[in-house]
């Protein structure tokens, strides 16, 4: 069974959707009455469901990472820093490159070259 949805808690449920609008390509879509924003991947991978957060809920708390597959992680970067959004350093790991960024929520996220390396594993 495929994992299609993930949760985001945002304290600001408005500027996450556009953040990942923005930098991500993903539609936000919401039904009147909804208490749910989703985010809907346009090359069918997972979508993004953001829910607002209880107020004592702190940013960034979860033990998770959002990882974006991306063939041209330095190039990637490059554009987002255009559209103000900066990624760490680049990092090389075992046949791919990645680098770390955070969301409006403090979420961690990472773009990486890891699904396009040459073994293919």
């Amino acid at each position: 069974m495929p994992l299609n949805r993930l949760v985001i808690y945002a304290k600001n449920v408005e500027e996450t959707a556009r953040f990942y609008e923005k930098h991500f390509g993903f539609t936000a879509t919401s039904l009147p009455g909804d208490r749910i924003v989703e985010l809907v991947a346009q090359d069918g991978g997972a979508n993004l469901m953001l829910h607002q957060a209880a107020k004592g809920q702190r940013s960034g708390q979860s033990i998770i990472k959002l990882v974006f597959d991306v063939a041209d992680v330095e190039a990637f970067c490059t554009q987002s820093a255009e559209n103000g959004l900066q990624f760490g350093p680049l990092h090389e790991a075992d046949g791919y490159v990645f680098a770390n960024t955070k969301d409006p929520c403090q979420n961690s996220i990472s773009v990486s070259s890891r699904a396009f390396r040459k073994d293919g594993v």
